[in-house]
């Protein structure tokens, strides 16, 4: 990844803590059949992210390591438009929003000039990729760290509640943890994109 390498070695850490616990999550027995699904499609995404943030000051991925990444996200990404035909709801499109905003910075990376960093505006070193769409995936990004943290935060007791009047279940902790890894995922995405 470009940037500084506190904010790498940061993402690294938290995605990848965010990929082994999506990893126990998927594991026989763990869950239920689609919800293992789900989390190792999660661990996948998340490990993947925490490969691509290794600073490039560390190790600078090979031409060849950026078509791999876009490679792997790119067949993520069918898979998750697959599943959501078969399993309409919007944790599946949310997925194929990351997997492909994945296979985006692989190849913005992978088009930038060795020895520079993209993270950098200026004459010598533009921005990688597209800005409009950096700048739509930013939102969209943006809006889902939003949502979902307001999601997290309980309400209290009789406080008015937006969604139809209706009192929300309490979460269980483990679909608590779950929501807190995706959001992790999306705060890593959200850095990620600003570093290009």
């Amino acid at each position: 990844m470009h940037g500084p390498p506190l904010v790498g070695w940061s993402l690294v850490a938290l995605c990848a803590a965010a990929g082994v616990y999506c990893l126990l999550r998927a594991r026989p027995g763990a869950a239920g059949e689609r919800r293992a699904a789900v989390a190792g499609g999660d661990a996948v995404m998340a490990l993947g992210m925490a490969a691509m943030a290794v600073p490039t000051a560390v190790l600078d991925t090979p031409p060849w390591g950026h078509a791999l990444f876009a490679a792997l996200f790119g067949a993520m990404g069918l898979h998750a438009l697959t599943a959501a035909r078969a399993d309409p709801g919007p944790h599946h499109l949310h997925h194929a929003v990351g997997a492909f905003a994945m296979v985006y910075m692989a190849l913005a990376m992978a088009v930038v000039p060795a020895g520079t960093h993209a993270g950098h505006t200026g004459a010598d070193h533009p921005p990688a990729g597209t800005p409009l769409l950096t700048g739509l995936l930013l939102v969209y990004f943006a809006v889902y760290v939003v949502r979902t943290a307001a999601g997290v935060v309980p309400v209290p007791a009789g406080a008015p509640v937006a969604r139809g009047g209706a009192a929300r279940p309490e979460p269980p902790a483990e679909a608590g943890v779950a929501t807190a890894c995706r959001l992790s995922m999306a705060i890593g995405m959200l850095v990620m994109l600003l570093t290009m």
